[in-house]
């Protein structure tokens, strides 16, 4: 098994960036405690606010997919529904 890094851009609507930031925060807490996360950050652009940025890293692929399925993210997605305008994921692998 090889780490696993993970960066997650999410982009809220301007009129939706406190309901998308409190429904992020809700997520950081226990996606924490989940099995073979070792870190899971959440950034919130300085420049333009509706950006935020996860930066995760996981003890496996198998495990961040398991995350991927995970209630809490359905919870996610079912609350900010119409509230984000882009969503992209990065997988990454640390070389150093």
């Amino acid at each position: 098994m090889s780490q696993l890094t993970i960066i997650a851009n999410i982009h809220a609507k301007p009129d939706q960036i406190e309901k998308v930031k409190a429904a992020l925060l809700k997520l950081v807490p226990i996606t924490r405690a989940e099995e073979g996360c070792l870190t899971y950050t959440l950034h919130q652009n300085n420049e333009n606010p509706a950006h935020f940025t996860f930066h995760e890293n996981w003890i496996s692929r198998e495990l961040w997919q398991q995350h991927m399925q995970a209630p809490h993210l359905e919870e996610y997605v079912a609350a900010t529904e119409g509230a984000v305008t882009e969503f992209t994921l990065q997988e990454m692998t640390a070389f150093a």
